[in-house]
């Protein structure tokens, strides 16, 4: 074992000492948000004077308040729906596009590759974009919050490029064996690119997730609101109490607001810790070599 100089020393507890400050910089917002969402009302006017105030009591009223009220609820089911449903759809036709686009004897490869990359620099542009969706008949449906961004050519890209990292004497050694291309995928490529896949996955889970744009374009019908809308709405409507329909009186309307964000942030962070290993091999192309 290599011993550690005192340089080395001083320069690692300097590092871990920025490393802990920029966690605390990072989690604080969302430590104060928690704190604020289960503060009494009479206890509220101590957090604008301390904002390390931690509440004497714990008040779960603001959070049974929001879900005793369709908005939230209702917002969270449509949220869940595109997240789970879009994410699966995503991965399986980023897949389905990435294998091909990986065979290097694929006819006119380099010119499809072209064109996906150039939709990474210029896009079709919101009318043009908003008058397919509208041709589609999709407005007010919620497929509109899942088609329009089914694919990402970034994570196509990734994918694409782990399958080259896949040795080709692996492949014609199946091929000897029978093997199409629909076995090559699904029983040789997508079990050796699983911490990719779960690593795209997230990619896709956090974008459906956190996507409020293509509600607010194409859904005028407010069922079919996800839950960020819904958040938006509330911070930024001075009516807040008349959106969720509530009685302000028995939890403030700030500590309902910053219930909402916890209940908005809650259920996607709790997938990080699943997935946080796949985060150092996933996008690390390379991992099997001839």
């Amino acid at each position: 074992m290599i011993k550690q100089t005192t340089e080395e020393k001083i320069w690692e507890i300097v590092i871990y000492f920025i490393l802990i400050v920029i966690a605390i910089v990072t989690l604080f917002p969302f430590l104060y948000v928690l704190l604020v969402s289960v503060t009494p009302t009479v206890e509220l006017p101590n957090v604008s004077k301390n904002i390390l105030y931690f509440p004497k009591q714990v008040d779960f009223t603001a959070y049974n308040q929001i879900f005793q009220t369709d908005t939230i609820p209702q917002g969270f089911k449509i949220s869940l729906f595109i997240t789970v449903v879009g994410t699966l759809l995503s991965l399986l036709i980023t897949v389905l596009t990435a294998y091909p686009l990986s065979r290097k004897n694929l006819p006119g490869r380099e010119v499809l590759l072209f064109m996906i990359v150039f939709t990474m620099l210029f896009n079709g542009g919101l009318i043009p974009t908003y008058l397919v969706v509208k041709s589609l008949r999709l407005i007010d449906k919620i497929w509109a919050l899942i088609i329009p961004s089914l694919v990402s050519a970034f994570n196509l890209i990734i994918i694409k490029n782990y399958f080259l990292t896949i040795p080709d004497s692996l492949e014609e050694s199946v091929k000897l064996d029978g093997a199409n291309d629909f076995v090559i995928l699904f029983k040789i490529m997508l079990p050796l690119s699983a911490p990719m896949l779960a690593t795209i996955a997230l990619f896709y889970a956090v974008g459906y997730w956190n996507s409020f744009f293509n509600a607010i374009l194409y859904i005028n019908n407010t069922r079919l609101y996800p839950l960020q809308v819904v958040l938006r709405r509330i911070l930024f409507s001075a009516t807040g109490d008349l959106i969720l329909d509530i009685e302000t009186h028995k939890a403030s309307m700030l500590a309902v607001r910053m219930a909402v964000i916890a209940v908005t942030t809650i259920p996607i962070l709790m997938v990080y810790p699943f997935l946080q290993k796949y985060f150092t091999q996933g996008i690390l192309l390379g991992s099997i070599k001839e």
